[in-house]
């Protein structure tokens, strides 16, 4: 059970917990509907490095789910700013899309294949074995390696694509050097979205349905974390992985009492 502290802040992922494919979960639109209205401070998490926030919002609009482009906090983002803070005004050789390129360029730093600082590797949809040989090559040279995220595939109307995780594998072996992973499961990701909030990780929960992202992030970063079996991890699984999720719920609708008696709680107080 989540226990009595107050909730002042939430943190939610994406796929598999508000929406499915692009079909909202039910439950979905309700609790950011209440949290909008409360105005109680939130972010949607997502280690999908393609798109912008203003892309996402697009696209969960269409899913019938209003999250403001504030409220969006990707892998894509959270690498920027920590490339930002780790070297200011650096450069870096980038293969990803505009949600990647967008996020660099918005905290100063300068695109070049000509002795980058770092090799940024993120999703795309049209890796090229030029793109790949490129970013070897400059690594070897002694170019920093970081990687937006380290999921291995990602789903496809088709059926399975490489993701970030697979081809930072590639490169690796080709390199011998590991890239440093911003993105889920790094507790890093999730403090950067509480320090946009200026939020605190005691009164902050995470929601997810990744037990090996989601729900380890959450944990290590000192969050309340709720498992819900929307999406990747199945129910007969919570039982293998040596730690447990603060509470586990069939939805997000589930969440919605909790919600709603915080917001009483919240209510009672003032």
């Amino acid at each position: 059970m989540i226990d009595e502290r107050p909730i002042k802040t939430w943190l939610t992922d994406m796929d598999g917990v508000l929406v499915r494919e692009e079909e909202p979960i039910p439950g979905a639109g309700e609790f950011l509907a209440k949290l909008t209205a409360a105005s109680v401070p939130f972010m949607v998490l997502t280690n999908n490095s393609i798109y912008t926030p203003r892309d996402l919002r697009v696209r969960l609009l269409r899913s019938g789910l209003d999250v403001p482009e504030k409220s969006i906090w990707t892998s894509a983002l959270a690498t920027a700013q920590f490339l930002a803070d780790q070297r200011p005004g650096g450069s870096a050789y980038v293969v990803g899309e505009a949600g990647l390129t967008t996020a660099m360029h918005a905290v100063g730093y300068v695109m070049t294949e000509n002795d980058p600082d770092y090799v940024v590797l993120g999703e795309t949809r049209t890796y090229s074995f030029e793109s790949i040989t490129r970013a070897i090559r400059l690594i070897e040279a002694g170019a920093r390696f970081i990687a937006t995220n380290p999921d291995p595939s990602g789903p496809s109307p088709q059926g399975t694509l490489p993701a970030t995780g697979s081809v930072a594998a590639l490169i690796s072996a080709a390199t011998n050097r590991a890239p440093y992973y911003v993105g889920k499961p790094n507790p890093l990701m999730m403090r950067s979205a509480l320090n946009q909030l200026e939020a605190h990780s005691e009164t902050t929960v995470m929601i997810g349905d990744r037990m090996d992202t989601d729900i380890i992030s959450g944990l290590e970063a000192g969050m309340r974390t709720i498992l819900v079996e929307t999406g990747s991890t199945r129910p007969e699984q919570i039982e293998t992985f040596p730690f447990r999720p603060t509470r586990t719920v069939s939805s997000i609708a589930d969440v919605l009492p909790l919600l709603e008696s915080q917001l009483e709680s919240q209510l009672d107080d003032q």
